[in-house]
């Protein structure tokens, strides 16, 4: 969700907005520690790359520190969804899918 979330806001993905996107679209709330996390460990993994921006009178001077998805990231984000939707193949007759009944 977190890389998804960073490829919906392009040059505008920062962690406020990366929550505010995933509780949008996800309706899930995701705590800011969790989050700034997850975003260190993208970036280990060679998922993400961050800048800083320019320091801004809103924030009491202090820059923001904007994600981007690397090409390693959409490639597993295309993986991810490759298996996704693997796993799903053969449900879409199961009732608790939404499906129509067997």
């Amino acid at each position: 969700m977190v890389l998804l979330s960073i490829l919906r806001l392009d040059e505008t993905a920062y962690g406020v907005s990366i929550r505010a996107e995933i509780a949008e679209h996800a309706g899930r709330s995701v705590a800011p520690g969790a989050l700034y996390t997850a975003l260190d460990r993208l970036e280990d993994k060679g998922f993400v790359t961050s800048r800083v921006g320019d320091p801004t009178p809103e924030r009491g001077g202090r820059a923001k520190r904007y994600y981007k998805v690397s090409a390693s990231g959409l490639s597993a984000l295309k993986r991810a969804q490759s298996a996704y939707q693997s796993l799903l193949k053969g449900l879409e007759r199961l009732e608790i899918l939404g499906g129509p009944n067997v």
